[in-house]
């Protein structure tokens, strides 16, 4: 990761380059960040991930010749591959329940945002996900992967998944999935956020996630919380 005095260096992709003319002026206003490149579909973007490398990426879902969702897949796998630092990905989308929201989550995007998000939490939003943390559009993150559950072939709780957890480490899945803070996590299971965060670490790499926001999509797409 960058050191505290670095700019935040930052790439759009979008097709349309008016949206993307008024982000980079955006941008351009902060004095920690800077443009680090754009792109207007999503092959232009893994080219650019790999050349330039920015921190952070906004990544518009729909686009033409390569979506945002293959886009961010592609750019993740080629880092993991390379040995290199992921970028933080954002996805972009025009509404809340956006089933490619779920994808691009899936895929390795640290969160999403409305395209109509207002400047201050767009900028927010980006030191977030530079500082290591998921960013959500406001609302219920859990709505949306209910929504996407629902449209999903109905099956039973697949609990066999967990089989490579440790009775603690499950404790911490269920608790994560249900959108528990480590403080809030620690005090029900009376243990320091220090040995969550361990857990929490452990749990993401026994199932192979990248991400919180994974671990919850991971729980609702198998029912573990019984919905």
């Amino acid at each position: 990761m960058a050191d505290a005095g670095a700019r935040v260096t930052v790439a759009l992709v979008d097709d349309q380059p008016l949206f993307r003319a008024g982000i980079r002026m955006l941008i351009e206003s902060q004095e920690d960040m800077e443009i680090s490149g754009e792109a207007g579909d999503g092959e232009q973007a893994v080219t650019l991930a790999a050349e330039w490398r920015p921190d952070v990426m906004l990544m518009d879902l729909r686009m033409p010749v390569l979506d945002g969702v293959e886009a961010t897949r592609r750019i993740v796998q080629h880092a993991e591959a390379a040995g290199t630092d992921k970028p933080r990905i954002i996805a972009l989308t025009t509404f809340n329940r956006d089933q490619a929201v779920v994808q691009a989550v899936q895929a390795g995007a640290s969160g999403y945002l409305l395209k109509s998000a207002e400047p201050e939490f767009l900028l927010a939003a980006i030191r977030t996900v530079h500082s290591g943390y998921s960013v959500v559009a406001p609302g219920s993150i859990h709505s949306l992967f209910e929504h996407a559950a629902r449209s999903a072939p109905v099956m039973g709780p697949d609990l066999s998944v967990l089989d490579v957890l440790s009775v603690r480490e499950r404790d911490v899945f269920l608790l994560a999935a249900k959108g528990l803070s480590n403080g809030e996590m620690a005090e029900s299971l009376f243990v320091s956020e220090a040995t969550v965060k361990t857990h929490l670490r452990s749990v993401l790499d026994k199932l192979k996630l990248r991400t919180r926001l994974q671990l919850v999509a991971f729980a609702y797409e198998r029912r573990l919380l019984g919905n």
